[in-house]
């Protein structure tokens, strides 16, 4: 088994609780509302807008052994760079309100998950940031397209409203084979740091997902976080 392999293996089960969603499976059936669709713009707008500085970070830290990931990351930061800006023009197109969505404070699992992360490259193994990656782009991989499909057949969207799910469907097939090079040349203490990390932000991405149900059914998106955490 590679370590890419044992990375996906050793997740599975928190990557089947992320799929498992319900607002992500009603997705894919076209079945959620435009109020969910703004309100998830939302979420993904408050930890999107710290990707690029979590890379950054992340290179900061790295260790001399881990030198040769600085040009990957310099790589995924030219990529990433601007996307939370997508997002708000997405909001705007959908005919939500970009300022107020920017202004609002982030559901707490999309604040604990953005805070892990850097916790762990501030105070742990910086290489753990790569755990995110293994989760965002992996579900958008799984996911956007295909969702971003349904969205705009059935909420009657323009294609301009759906530019953050549509670019990353596509552009994260070519990233997630860069990733899985990246992964198979991870020693085993880091491949662990990975896993680990990855397997807190599946849990923490699905709270985000159940928390944005929640809030627009009425209820809190606070107590989403119990389940994700249990």
């Amino acid at each position: 088994m590679t370590p890419y392999q044992h990375l996906q293996a050793a997740t599975r089960a928190e990557r089947d609780w992320l799929l498992s969603t319900p607002l992500l499976t009603r997705a894919l059936a076209g079945e959620v509302s435009r109020s969910e669709y703004l309100a998830f713009l939302g979420q993904a707008y408050h930890h999107v807008r710290f990707t690029v500085p979590l890379m950054m970070a992340c290179g900061a830290r790295l260790p001399d052994r881990l030198g040769w990931l600085r040009d990957a990351l310099v790589e995924y930061i030219e990529e990433e760079h601007g996307h939370e800006q997508w997002i708000l023009d997405d909001i705007r197109a959908a005919g939500g309100d970009p300022e107020a969505a920017a202004a609002r404070p982030a559901d707490p699992a999309t604040r604990l998950m953005v805070a892990a992360v850097r916790d762990e490259i501030t105070h742990g193994n910086p290489v753990a940031f790569f755990g995110m990656v293994q989760v965002l782009e992996g579900t958008s991989t799984a996911l956007a397209t295909q969702a971003a499909e349904r969205l705009q057949a059935s909420l009657g969207l323009p294609d301009d409203a759906v530019r953050y799910l549509t670019s990353h469907g596509s552009l994260d097939i070519g990233h997630l084979a860069f990733f899985e090079g990246l992964v198979n040349r991870l020693e085993a203490d880091d491949l662990a740091a990975v896993i680990d990390t990855a397997k807190t932000v599946y849990r923490l991405y699905g709270a985000m997902f159940r928390g944005v149900e929640a809030r627009c059914a009425g209820g809190s998106a606070t107590r989403e976080l119990s389940d994700a955490l249990a």
